[in-house]
């Protein structure tokens, strides 16, 4: 258990008691400051406890570059992974960051300073180039690209609230295995609930090496649409890693065994598709699946910390037990049950066999993810103004009420802009930020099991899949683009609304003189010219039924 071999000792800078924090309170008065990001505030908070050792600070340009190009930093330690602090070009002229300055990194929750960083370069970095390298291709599927070129912007709580008592620093940990007496150690990390297959490869890797074992999940940023970590946690109350993870697949097991070393572990299990993303835009996996393990053996000699690589394992129901695949006999009936279909059996209610998993682990899973007749959704009907939309939207809500199967939220257009959107205009900024409130207002009361119809205009096509994104987060979404024809709204208007639009008395009205950007792919499209506003409505209720989230009438 001595220290990492790269010469330097682990280090834990984090202001954790009271004169430390005033200190850096006082110190960070005055400075220009960056608020981080999700991504940021993982990586810090891994630098300054020795996670990431034998970084000390953010990337510089030397080190980038050569940790982009050879997976060493530019003193030619092994180190395969960038860790840039992201700034705009825009925060570093309204700051005027440059060499040499000293700036705030503040909590994007409470304000508070977390760290003060002396800025040593500043640069552009070339992201098609470390896609290629670091990822593999510059393919916007795969999720770390598709950060790396639009830097999404995803706050996470960075004062811990939530287990506590399993959080350790690598100092910590390296303490807490010496008062056990744990000279030797395997990690298992995962970002996915822990089955029966999990449990069987831990084991094994135990019983082979004569380890202890450390489950070590990450509870920082993972993959869209994995298991959310409370669940992970309440599971199997594991010790917690802070980490970003970047799913870089080879490059990224080679990554997580320094981290392990850092943290103690003597051993590090890598698996199948370790920290794979899944398929590119094409179909085809990313990487394949044991690169990871072929790539982590190349640099075994310099990790100092042994890796043990396992096959897949699969269930054999004729003797009750999961066996490396490499060691199964020809013939031998197998059974399996990958995330995809684990997580379509979570969303419809079916059975999940227990050989799979464990009969706790499932009522937890089946507590955070209810099957979609449980779930809430959002119908949001888009068309032009006086298209029958706000009407179809009314009896809609009378027809979920009268079926009583969850509670249902109308988001009137004129209830919207006179509560919450009062000051907003008609400007396509303006109408934007109107529909990201009510995605935002939709998406709470979905995530709660609650039914959401609202009928804004939402002229354009951006907006629309942005507030596609932000509810189909919390539950379901479903676009009805009420396709009325314009000469029939304009006809049918008996405010003279249109007529005034017309006339230039109304600037920027839809289908005026302002566009509507037609839906490309929605999930009904109707036409209040044709049908009647009940047969339209018995359509959106068909959909809601074939998708599951309402039971047959």
């Amino acid at each position: 258990m001595s220290n990492p071999p790269h010469g330097g000792v682990l280090k834990d800078l984090i202001a954790r008691d009271a004169p430390r924090q005033a200190s850096l309170k006082l110190a960070a008065a005055g400075l220009p400051s960056i608020t981080l990001t999700e991504r940021n505030i993982c990586d810090l908070e891994l630098i300054l406890n020795g996670g990431f050792s034998p970084l000390e600070g953010f990337l510089n340009q030397r080190d980038y570059e050569s940790v982009v190009s050879n997976m060493r930093l530019a003193d030619g330690s092994l180190w395969p992974m960038p860790i840039n602090l992201d700034v705009s070009q825009e925060q570093i002229n309204s700051l005027g960051l440059k060499s040499g300055a000293r700036v705030a990194l503040r909590d994007p929750i409470d304000d508070s300073a977390l760290a003060i960083l002396t800025i040593e370069d500043i640069y552009q970095p070339d992201k098609h180039r470390e896609a290629v390298f670091v990822f593999g291709d510059d393919d916007l599927a795969h999720p770390a690209v598709d950060y790396l070129h639009k830097q999404i912007k995803a706050f996470y709580l960075s004062a811990h609230y939530d287990y506590v008592e399993n959080r350790y620093t690598p100092s910590e940990l390296r303490a807490h295995f010496k008062k056990l007496n744990w000279s030797r150690v395997v990690a298992f990390q995962t970002r996915n609930p822990m089955h029966r297959a999990h449990r069987e490869l831990t084991v094994r890797a135990a019983r082979d090496r004569q380890c202890n074992v450390l489950i070590h999940p990450v509870v920082g940023m993972t993959k869209p649409g994995d298991i959310d970590h409370y669940t992970r946690v309440r599971e199997w109350h594991p010790l917690l890693l802070p980490l970003a993870m970047r799913m870089a697949g080879p490059r990224e097991a080679l990554w997580h065994a320094i981290i392990r070393k850092n943290y103690g572990c003597t051993h590090f299990i890598v698996g199948r598709d370790h920290a794979g993303p899944g398929k590119n835009s094409k179909g085809v996996d990313f990487y394949g699946p044991y690169d990871a393990q072929d790539l982590v053996a190349k640099y075994k000699d310099e990790l100092h910390i042994e890796v043990v690589p396992f096959q897949m394992v699969a269930y054999v129901p004729d003797t009750d037990e999961y066996i490396p695949q490499d060691e199964l006999p020809a013939g031998t009936k197998t059974l399996n049950i990958s995330g995809t279909e684990l997580r379509r059996r979570l969303k419809t209610g079916a059975a999940i066999p227990d050989w799979f998993t464990y009969p706790d682990v499932q009522t937890i899973l089946r507590s955070q993810n209810p099957p979609r007749s449980k779930q809430g959704f959002t119908v949001l009907l888009t068309g032009y103004w006086n298209s029958g939309a706000s009407i179809i939207a009314e009896a809609l809500q009378v027809v979920l009420n009268q079926d009583g199967q969850r509670p249902t939220t109308l988001l009137k257009g004129e209830t919207i802009r006179s509560e919450l959107s009062k000051e907003l205009g008609f400007t396509k900024k303006d109408r934007d930020a109107n529909i990201k409130r009510i995605a935002f207002v939709a998406g709470e009361v979905t995530k709660c099991g609650g039914a959401v119809i609202c009928s804004p205009i939402a002229p354009y096509e951006s907006a629309r899949q942005e507030a596609k994104k932000t509810i189909s987060e919390q539950g379901g979404f479903f676009l009805v683009h009420v396709a009325t024809p314009l000469e029939y709204c304009i006809a049918n208007d008996r405010t003279g609304t249109y007529a005034k639009a017309q006339r230039g008395e109304i600037k920027g009205f839809t289908g005026i003189d302002d566009p509507y950007e037609v839906p490309t792919n929605p999930n009904l499209r109707v036409d209040a010219s044709i049908h009647p506003v009940s047969q339209i409505v018995h359509e959106i209720i068909l959909l809601l039924e074939k998708e599951g989230y309402i039971g047959e009438r």
